[in-house]
């Protein structure tokens, strides 16, 4: 038995679309539309559903203000936020210091310590 890799498969699924691209459309613009399509058809996606249009209103608009298209945007988001979580990897009270630093300590006072109690015994 042979094994082909999916690079290979690939390689072939897209000389076969340009082919037919160019068969159909001669060389041009059409053919390299057609083109980037086969390369896209492999690149992952996500969807995203149950957006609620107040985000995707937002989206929308931060987009427009960057001069990006509204996927560009989403990527961008989602690129630096990743980027900013992998570099947060200080423990959760250093983080806390820090973000009241500003605002002064405050001194509590010590909880008295009981003695503990005595376990339970389940024997009858």
């Amino acid at each position: 038995m042979i094994r082909v890799s999916a690079d290979v498969k690939r390689n072939e699924w897209e000389n076969k679309v340009r082919a037919r691209s160019v068969a159909r459309l001669g060389t041009g613009r059409y053919s390299a539309i057609i083109d980037s399509s086969a390369i896209i058809k492999w690149m992952p996606t996500i969807t995203i559903r149950r957006l609620d249009e107040t985000t995707k209103a937002r989206l929308r608009i931060r987009s427009a203000h960057h001069g990006r298209s509204m996927e560009a945007e989403a990527r961008e988001i989602l690129r630096l936020a990743l980027a900013r979580q992998a570099s947060s990897s200080r423990n959760l009270a250093a983080a806390i210091r820090e973000r009241f630093a500003e605002l002064g300590g405050v001194e509590l006072q010590a909880m008295p310590r009981e003695p503990l109690r005595e376990p339970p015994s389940f024997r009858k």
